[in-house]
This record gives structure tokens, C-alpha cells and sequence, in this order.
């Protein structure tokens, strides 16, 4: 089974499964493709993220980049915020050798044969679905003044509309080239001198070196216990560990006897969720550079002291904040033996900086803005390290059994998706498909929570008089996107997103 954003892409993993392939094959042909019929929400220049469940054993791997060497504080000190767009939001891309580690390690088909439906699709085209046509005409209009990118993503200049056949054959060559080579041409070939060349060219400070340098990281996924089950993130530098708090907080509730959607269910969620946010934003970073074993936030006494901070009737003040990413592209696959696959990658906003290395079809992402400007934060921006990054797989056991592979797009939404696919699936026994559709909500700030359509009128008003500040009328991609596999004791059962262009699909 594979569970993603985009019908063909879909199809893809699923070809890899029919030919003989495993579960990260398909995952890894779902991802390489959706850089082709998404690129809105990933490119060859995205960084990528997995736990991967070989039948036996959870595995991790962190492929975010390192920020290039010849950064320093002192160079974005006078600045209010960190840039979003060009060179100096780019740190290195680790897409690419998340693909080549899996396959590596995990994988059974050729690794060329993973490039197939991608390579096809950017040689002769694809039709846009609809949400990508629209995010498309938004971005076209963010990055006007990136003439490679409006080169290369436009047709005369114009987005593609809904149904209209895209093509990008510079893409397609370097996918070829990537295939052919193994990745090592992304790092330390003719393709890392374009995006050196293009960095020197344009006033960026990436080097030949940065690229050589990267590898991405095999780590140990971390857990919390909740209803029995065990829920697994990747470590920091990744913000899974927001939502791991906010479950371990929760365990100490009893959510089931509060009905669901009832305002005593959602405050106590968006509490928690305030709490997890607040951590992070004070400890989170590279974990190189944190001052603290992010562990001890997991230990069960310390999550006791945090839910004995929440009160059911009012809200509480917290010192917290949200990224602003919504485009990303999670999925997950599931094979015939049971391995199972949970996979995010981005370029973070949108196209990402709006750099596109000429003549490649490759946009880099722009996850630079991930940093603080804070002195002294240990996530400080700097030279060499990896910033604070929103994009988080996430995988349940029940003892020594997998149970479910998901995530939910949209940096905003991610921990806070996580939370509330838990809760519907493990407190309210929904499947995965009703507790994707389900309306949602999330904190923003202070006490302002966005809803969803869908929410009784009393359930906002009591939330209301509690100190929360509902706002609604929000539109409908503010709130993430679901992609979820379900392990039963004999098949597999999926969801996906209605506020997606996606779809689940098996055999």
C-alpha cells in the first residue's frame, strides 16, 4: 500500500511493489516522483526525513543540510528576520542522500529503476491536479524576481492550470544524472559544480565543500508511551519532539471519557500542545549545539509536572510560537512482509528560495529560515550547522507489533496533526481515513486557535469562555494534510487527505 499527495506518484510506489520491490522502494519512486508532479511542496534541492520499520527493528534517518561553512552570526546580525528567499536561506540539501542510504541499505531493485515514472513525467509531461495548480499560481507570483525560476516552473510565465500538461525536461537530465551516478554527481560531481557555480555567481557562500561534506544521519527514533502504544519520532533536530511532549502530557488524561470534539477534549489537546511548542522553541536545534539531553522531556515524572500545569477550565499562558510552513509532501508504504515506511520531504516554502540552478531543473530549498536570530539560542544561526526543522515522520508500535505509518503536512499543523490523528484513532477508535477527515484545529499564538468548519457553534463558544481566541473561516490548506497506513493482524488499511490532491491505494 502507499499513501500519498498525488495520484501518479502513488502509482509510481506502487509499480515498485508489483516489480518485486519492498516498502522503501516504493517509498523512495513515490518521493523521487513527487518532485516532478509536486513541486510545490518538494525538488531535487529538498531535505528528506524517515523512520523505516524493517520487520524487526525502527530505523532513522535525518537528511537536513548543514547551513554553508563560510556563514556566521555576525552576517545576518542587523537583520530583523532570517531572509526567505536566495542564497542566504539555503543551507545544503539532503534529499537526495536520504534516497541513495535507503536504497543502500534497505532497498531490493536497482536504483535507477526507482527514477522511472519521474524521469517520465518531466520528459513528457504531466497533468497539474487541481490544489497543486493553485499553490502553483501563488508561487508564480512569490517569485517574480527569480528569472531561473520563472524559466524553468513556468509556461510563458504563467502557472500551469488545473489539467494542463507540465513538462520540465532539464529536470528529467538531472534526475538521469542523479540515477546514473548514484547521487555522488548532487555532491561531489557535475551537478554540485552547477550549484556551487550558481551559488559563487549570485552571491551565495555555498561551496564545492558543503556539498562533499554531507551525509545525512542514521539515528534512533525516540518515543513516548500513550494508551499503550508507542509513539516514535525522529530526534532534534526535527520538531517531533513537540508533539511527543504534548502525547506524554495527554497520557496523563483520560481523554475517552470526554466525547470527541467536545471543547473539554480540544482544550486539553491545544494545552498541551502549547506546552510542547514552548520547549521547543527554548531547547530545540542541532542537537550539536543543544545544551540540554532533549531526553529528560520525556521522562514520565517531568511530564507529570507538565500536566499538572493545565487547568480544564481556563487557559494557560505560555511562552511558545509556530513555524509558518505549509508545503511539504509526506507519504507512507507498506509492503506484502510487513516493512513499513513513514517519509517527509520539502523545500520547506512554496518553490523554496526561489533559487533554481540553471539549466537543472533543481530548486533549492530555503531552510536557512529555520534559524534564530537570537544570540545565544542554541539553534543561533551560524556556519555548519542544521536549523530547526519542521518536517517529522511519525510511526506507532503496540509492544513488538507496527501499528501505523503517518504524518500530516504543513510545518503549523505537523505536531499538532500528530496529536489529533492519535487521539481520534487511539482514544475514539476512528479509522484512518474518518480521522483524516475530520475537521481540525490549531494553536497560532498566545491563545488564538484556528478551526476548522465542522466544529459545533457551542463547543467554539465554550472553548471561548475558557480564554481561547477562535478564529474561523480559515481556508481549508491551513490545515495540513493526512497520508496514514494502518497495520491490522492481515492487511493494511489507509487514508488520505481530502485536502489533498492524493489518494491510498494497495493490492
Amino acid at each position: 500500500m502507499v499513501a500519498t499527495s498525488q495520484p501518479l506518484a502513488v502509482q509510481a510506489g506502487l509499480d515498485m511493489l508489483k516489480t518485486g520491490g519492498n516498502a522503501v522502494d516504493a517509498a523512495l519512486a513515490t518521493a523521487i516522483t513527487l518532485t516532478v508532479v509536486e513541486p510545490t511542496g518538494c525538488g531535487l534541492g529538498s531535505d528528506a526525513f524517515a523512520i523505516i520499520w524493517d520487520g524487526s527493528k525502527h530505523y532513522g534517518i535525518n537528511g537536513s543540510g548543514r547551513s554553508p561553512a563560510a556563514w556566521n552570526y555576525e552576517k545576518f546580525a542587523h537583520l530583523k528576520e532570517m531572509p526567505r528567499t536566495g542564497w542566504d536561506t539555503v543551507t545544503v540539501p539532503g534529499a537526495v542522500s536520504v534516497w541513495v542510504a535507503l536504497s543502500e541499505r534497505f532497498g531490493k531493485l536497482p536504483f535507477e529503476t526507482l527514477f522511472k515514472s519521474a524521469i517520465d513525467y518531466a520528459e513528457s509531461g504531466f497533468p497539474v491536479s487541481p490544489i497543486i495548480a493553485a499553490q502553483w499560481k501563488i508561487a508564480v507570483e512569490n517569485y517574480r524576481g527569480f528569472p531561473e525560476f520563472i524559466k524553468t516552473f513556468t509556461i510563458g510565465g504563467r502557472a500551469p492550470e488545473a489539467g494542463e500538461t507540465f513538462k520540465c525536461p532539464r529536470q528529467a537530465e538531472s534526475l538521469i544524472e542523479i540515477a546514473q551516478t548514484k547521487g555522488e554527481s548532487f555532491y561531489r560531481g557535475e551537478l554540485a559544480k552547477k550549484i556551487a557555480a550558481c551559488s559563487a555567481d549570485e552571491g551565495g557562500l555555498m561551496s564545492l565543500e558543503d556539498l562533499a561534506n554531507h551525509k545525512p544521519l542514521w539515528v534512533d527514533p525516540i518515543s513516548v508511551r500513550y494508551r499503550g502504544y508507542d509513539m516514535y519520532e525522529l530526534p532534534p533536530n526535527g520538531q517531533g519532539l513537540a508533539a511527543l511532549i504534548a502525547l506524554g502530557v495527554l497520557d496523563n488524561f483520560d481523554l475517552k471519557i470526554y466525547p470527541v470534539d467536545s471543547a473539554d477534549s480540544i482544550h486539553l489537546q491545544i494545552e498541551a500542545m502549547k506546552i510542547g511548542f514552548e520547549i521547543v522553541k527554548k531547547h530545540l536545534a542541532d542537537p550539536d549545539f543543544m545544551r540540554v539531553d532533549y531526553s529528560q522531556f520525556l521522562k514520565p515524572d517531568f511530564l507529570k509536572k507538565l500536566y499538572e500545569r493545565i487547568n480544564l477550565d481556563r487557559v494557560l499562558i505560555t511562552d511558545g510560537n509556530i513555524p509558518d510552513d505549509k508545503d511539504t509532501v509526506y507519504l507512507a508504504a507498506a509492503d506484502g512482509k510487513g516493512m513499513m515506511v513513514s517519509f517527509i520531504q520539502s523545500n520547506y516554502m512554496g518553490f523554496g528560495s526561489g533559487v533554481v540552478i540553471p539549466e537543472t531543473g533543481i530548486t533549492m530549498q530555503n531552510r536557512g529560515l529555520g534559524f534564530s536570530l537570537e544570540k545565544g539560542h542554541p539553534n543561533q544561526v551560524d556556519g555548519g550547522k542544521r536549523p530547526y526543522h519542521t518536517i517529522i515522520p511519525a510511526f506507532v508500535m503496540k509492544g513488538k507489533e507496527p501499528v501505523l505509518s503517518f504524518g500530516v503536512m504543513g510545518g503549523h499543523m505537523q505536531p499538532q496533526g500528530h496529536v489529533q490523528m492519535m487521539t481520534r484513532i487511539f482514544d475514539h477508535g476512528m479509522n484512518p481515513q474518518a480521522a483524516s477527515d475530520a475537521p481540525r484545529w490549531y494553536w497560532q499564538k498566545d491563545d488564538i486557535v484556528a478551526v476548522e468548519n465542522g466544529f459545533s457553534e457551542d463547543v467554539l463558544v465554550e472553548l471561548g469562555r475558557r480564554g481561547h481566541k477562535i478564529i474561523t473561516n480559515i481556508p481549508r490548506s491551513e490545515f495540513g494534510g493526512a497520508q496514514l497506513i494502518l497495520r491490522r493482524e492481515n492487511d493494511y488499511i489507509a487514508g488520505s487527505d481530502h485536502r489533498k490532491d492524493g489518494m491510498a491505494a494497495g493490492f
